[in-house]
């Protein structure tokens, strides 16, 4: 029997809400590269944290009952292992963010941050080694100051 949301992010995340723009994390889950890439409300209804978000103010913010009913609501469990995957899918596939700055160096800290918060830290430095070997295999061009917030949000 599905545990009844506790707020919007967890009905996003167990597949029973919709997020500000009337999607299911379904509809997301679905988004090719280009449109990861070019909508910037999703990640922070996937990688929900309890900070507002400098760049979508108007998106929910993650409470503690939030926290602790995903955590235990295994459907919401599989929508974060689900979006973790698409996104390490969107970063193997691409290359625009192999460069010292770029928007999506906020999203993996966000990505990571979530992670750890909402998965675990295992799965936070799963997803941070995956993204340190692609940066790495590009020649390192990210720089310091965002592999340092990466580091830090995965606890490192």
């Amino acid at each position: 029997m599905p545990l009844s949301a506790s707020g919007p992010l967890h009905a996003f995340l167990a597949g029973t809400g919709r997020d500000g723009r009337g999607r299911l994390a379904a509809d997301v889950l679905g988004f090719s590269d280009e449109r990861l890439e070019e909508v910037h409300d999703y990640i922070q209804w996937l990688f929900p944290l309890p900070t507002r978000s400098g760049a979508q103010r108007g998106a929910p913010v993650l409470t503690q009952a939030e926290i602790d009913a995903i955590r235990a609501d295994p459907s919401a469990q599989d929508t974060l292992k689900k979006a973790t995957e698409q996104m390490l899918r969107f970063y193997r596939n691409t290359r625009w963010w192999l460069t010292p700055f770029d928007h999506n160096h906020l999203r993996i800290t966000r990505i990571i941050h979530s992670l750890r918060l909402l998965v675990g830290p295992d799965e936070a430095q799963r997803f941070h080694s995956a993204i340190l070997n692609l940066n790495a295999t590009a020649g390192s061009p990210v720089n310091t100051h965002s592999l340092a917030f990466w580091a830090d949000a995965a606890g490192a």
